[in-house]
Protein backbone atom coordinates (compact mmCIF):
# COMPACT_ATOMS: atom_id res chain seq x y z
CA UNK A 1 0.00 0.00 0.00
CA UNK A 2 1.11 3.89 -0.49
CA UNK A 3 2.44 5.10 2.44
CA UNK A 4 0.49 8.54 1.72
CA UNK A 5 -2.56 6.28 0.99
CA UNK A 6 -1.84 5.13 4.72
CA UNK A 7 -0.60 7.86 6.76
CA UNK A 8 -3.80 9.94 5.22
CA UNK A 9 -6.04 6.97 6.33
CA UNK A 10 -4.13 7.09 10.33
CA UNK A 11 -4.79 10.34 10.62
CA UNK A 12 -8.16 10.68 9.43
CA UNK A 13 -8.66 7.20 11.78
CA UNK A 14 -6.90 9.26 15.27
CA UNK A 15 -9.46 12.26 14.35
CA UNK A 16 -12.39 10.78 14.80
CA UNK A 17 -11.99 9.47 18.63
CA UNK A 18 -11.65 13.59 19.56
CA UNK A 19 -14.90 14.86 17.67
CA UNK A 20 -16.61 12.23 19.39
CA UNK A 21 -15.43 12.39 22.92
CA UNK A 22 -15.56 16.14 22.31
CA UNK A 23 -20.01 15.80 21.67
CA UNK A 24 -19.87 13.55 24.63
CA UNK A 25 -18.75 16.22 26.29
CA UNK A 26 -20.65 18.75 25.18
CA UNK A 27 -24.13 16.96 25.40
CA UNK A 28 -23.73 16.39 29.36
CA UNK A 29 -21.09 18.19 30.56
CA UNK A 30 -23.02 18.05 33.95
CA UNK A 31 -22.20 13.85 33.79
CA UNK A 32 -18.08 14.79 33.38
CA UNK A 33 -17.92 17.58 35.62
CA UNK A 34 -17.60 15.27 38.89
CA UNK A 35 -14.20 14.23 37.72
CA UNK A 36 -12.59 17.28 37.35
CA UNK A 37 -10.32 17.72 40.31
CA UNK A 38 -11.87 19.70 43.19
CA UNK A 39 -8.82 22.13 43.22
CA UNK A 40 -9.92 23.47 39.80
CA UNK A 41 -11.17 26.94 40.04
CA UNK A 42 -14.30 27.89 37.66
CA UNK A 43 -17.16 24.56 38.42
CA UNK A 44 -16.39 21.33 36.65
CA UNK A 45 -18.88 22.19 33.99
CA UNK A 46 -17.12 24.60 32.05
CA UNK A 47 -13.84 22.67 31.87
CA UNK A 48 -16.07 19.83 30.56
CA UNK A 49 -17.49 22.25 28.11
CA UNK A 50 -14.21 23.70 27.11
CA UNK A 51 -12.48 20.51 26.75
CA UNK A 52 -15.28 19.05 24.61
CA UNK A 53 -14.74 22.20 22.49
CA UNK A 54 -10.88 22.03 22.16
CA UNK A 55 -11.21 17.84 21.46
CA UNK A 56 -13.83 18.90 18.65
CA UNK A 57 -11.41 21.34 16.83
CA UNK A 58 -8.24 18.92 17.25
CA UNK A 59 -10.77 16.41 15.67
CA UNK A 60 -11.95 18.46 12.88
CA UNK A 61 -8.81 20.55 12.22
CA UNK A 62 -7.19 16.61 11.79
CA UNK A 63 -9.76 15.60 9.53
CA UNK A 64 -9.30 18.27 7.00
CA UNK A 65 -5.30 18.46 7.22
CA UNK A 66 -4.91 21.69 8.97
CA UNK A 67 -3.16 23.42 11.40
CA UNK A 68 -2.26 19.82 12.26
CA UNK A 69 0.66 20.61 13.94
CA UNK A 70 -0.60 22.93 17.05
CA UNK A 71 -3.66 20.87 17.09
CA UNK A 72 -1.35 18.32 17.50
CA UNK A 73 0.62 19.59 20.19
CA UNK A 74 -1.71 21.10 22.31
CA UNK A 75 -3.90 18.32 22.23
CA UNK A 76 -0.62 16.35 23.86
CA UNK A 77 -0.29 18.60 26.23
CA UNK A 78 -4.13 18.24 27.22
CA UNK A 79 -3.69 14.32 27.13
CA UNK A 80 -1.26 14.73 29.79
CA UNK A 81 -2.76 16.95 31.97
CA UNK A 82 -5.91 14.33 32.09
CA UNK A 83 -3.18 12.06 32.98
CA UNK A 84 -1.50 13.42 35.87
CA UNK A 85 -4.64 15.18 37.18
CA UNK A 86 -7.17 12.54 36.57
CA UNK A 87 -5.83 9.09 35.77
CA UNK A 88 -2.87 8.51 38.26
CA UNK A 89 -4.82 9.57 41.21
CA UNK A 90 -7.74 7.16 40.03
CA UNK A 91 -4.85 4.46 39.73
CA UNK A 92 -4.45 5.16 43.31
CA UNK A 93 -7.84 4.91 44.45
CA UNK A 94 -8.78 2.23 47.59
CA UNK A 95 -12.40 1.59 45.31
CA UNK A 96 -11.02 -1.36 42.96
CA UNK A 97 -13.68 -0.77 39.95
CA UNK A 98 -12.44 3.40 39.88
CA UNK A 99 -8.50 2.29 40.09
CA UNK A 100 -9.00 -0.44 37.11
CA UNK A 101 -10.78 2.25 35.47
CA UNK A 102 -8.06 4.74 35.69
CA UNK A 103 -5.38 2.27 34.18
CA UNK A 104 -7.40 2.00 31.35
CA UNK A 105 -8.05 6.08 30.69
CA UNK A 106 -3.83 5.82 31.35
CA UNK A 107 -2.97 3.78 29.19
CA UNK A 108 -5.69 5.03 26.90
CA UNK A 109 -4.40 8.83 26.75
CA UNK A 110 -1.00 7.87 26.67
CA UNK A 111 -1.35 5.90 23.57
CA UNK A 112 -2.97 9.19 22.34
CA UNK A 113 -0.42 11.47 23.82
CA UNK A 114 1.90 9.50 21.48
CA UNK A 115 -0.09 9.07 18.43
CA UNK A 116 -0.12 13.07 18.64
CA UNK A 117 3.05 13.59 19.15
CA UNK A 118 3.98 11.10 16.10
CA UNK A 119 0.88 13.45 13.91
CA UNK A 120 2.57 16.32 15.22
CA UNK A 121 6.41 15.24 14.07
CA UNK A 122 4.99 13.70 10.80
CA UNK A 123 2.56 17.02 9.24
CA UNK A 124 3.86 19.68 7.39
CA UNK A 125 3.20 22.37 9.48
Amino acid sequence: MNAAFLSNLGRILFSLPFVLFGAFHLMDPRKMAAMVPAWVPGGGSLWVILTGLFLVLAGVAFLLNRFVVPAALLLAALLLAFILTIHIPNTMNADANIKAMGMVGLLKDLGLLGGALMLAGKAKS
